[in-house]
């Protein structure tokens, strides 16, 4: 797994002629007209990296901070029809694979096999894939070109108290380039969030505070030892980082992912009550995202190993007795 401590140093380890480029960032998607990510409307940019690795994750082509070829096989129109992309792979990792029954063609087709251990994502095979099956999980922008794509969306913040949204991944995994993006959008007067499992060097949360009009902060468990069995990493530094924000004048939305037989116990929803309202006034709201299942095909996708989780959505009963353990706190909570 890429630590973040590895995923910082991929970005400011710069030798003097690399430094004299234009700062860049590694973008996996950036979706206009979103709406769940901080008021009004808003642009979301998906930076990839990430330093945790949780079972439920629903973008796991965010995990990483390379580029990475996904195979969508429903896309795919077959090797009698089509097979470019065995040609173009030089390096073998293309090869006829299965036969498979497609339903939207009304016929069985060869589909093809990536072989993972060959391929270095080099991107040629999804260039060459009109179906677009193949394709690649990233691409690199400059500061740049992520704002002029942000000043098309500009008359849709003005109208509904929208801005930019800033998520990953980790987006503090890329803290230059994010730091460079908010300042960009706080010069336009544009409204911004960042996304943030909380896992970062307080030095870049400090950096990007005074850019930063709210912080939506991810709080998965409040015992340290089971974050690190399940998540990977240990939780006291996204603890510590929310009560600095907090100190700093910040404002959170905190999101709790409802994850069934790891976080929906009622200690830990209390738990996790008690350290919101000693947030105070930083918490302007607390989100509960249930878990669902619509990112195991992704994994799929990427071919990329690692737990995943597959387990049955919480009921709604249990959602609503979980937003009232919380609103009987004195906590203002909506459910996404």
């Amino acid at each position: 797994m890429t630590s973040f401590k590895e995923l910082n140093l991929r970005c400011n380890n710069m030798n003097n002629n690399e430094k004299k480029r234009p700062l860049t960032g590694k973008i996996y998607d950036i979706q206009g007209f979103s709406v769940q990510d901080g008021p009004g409307i808003r642009t979301t940019i998906f930076l990839k990296g990430c330093p945790l690795r949780c079972p439920w994750c629903h973008s796991p082509e965010s995990q990483q901070f390379y580029n990475q070829l996904s195979w969508m096989a429903m896309r795919c129109v077959g090797v009698a029809k089509c097979g470019v992309c065995l040609g173009v792979c030089t390096r073998g990792a293309i090869t006829p694979g299965t036969n498979t029954y497609a339903d939207a063609k009304q016929e069985e087709i060869q589909l093809v096999k990536v072989d993972r251990s060959l391929c270095n994502n080099c991107g040629d095979c999804a260039k060459a894939c009109s179906a677009e099956a193949l394709y690649i999980c990233g691409k690199d922008y400059t500061v740049d070109e992520v704002i002029e794509r942000i000043r098309q969306d500009i008359p849709f913040y003005n109208m509904s108290g929208g801005g930019v949204t800033i998520s990953g991944g980790e987006a503090l995994a890329q803290p230059e380039f994010t730091l460079q993006v908010l300042k960009s959008c706080k010069f336009m007067g544009i409204n911004t969030a960042l996304d943030t499992t909380g896992y970062a060097d307080f030095k870049y949360m400090e950096a990007v505070l005074p850019y930063t009009d709210l912080f939506l902060y991810d709080l998965k468990h409040m015992n340290s030892e089971m974050h690190q069995k399940v998540i990977g990493v240990p939780n006291e530094r996204i603890l510590d980082n929310a009560g600095k924000i907090a100190e700093y004048g910040g404002k959170m939305q905190i999101r709790i992912p409802v994850i069934p037989n790891f976080n929906d116990s009622k200690k830990n929803f209390a738990e996790t009550g008690e350290f919101c309202k000693q947030l105070g006034e930083a918490v302007t709201v607390i989100q509960l995202l249930p878990y669902h299942n619509l990112g195991v095909v992704k994994y799929e996708r990427l071919q990329q190993e690692g737990k995943v989780l597959e387990a049955k959505p919480p009921s709604e009963e249990k959602i609503k007795n979980l937003k009232q353990l919380l609103t009987e706190m004195g906590l203002t909570v909506v459910v996404h």
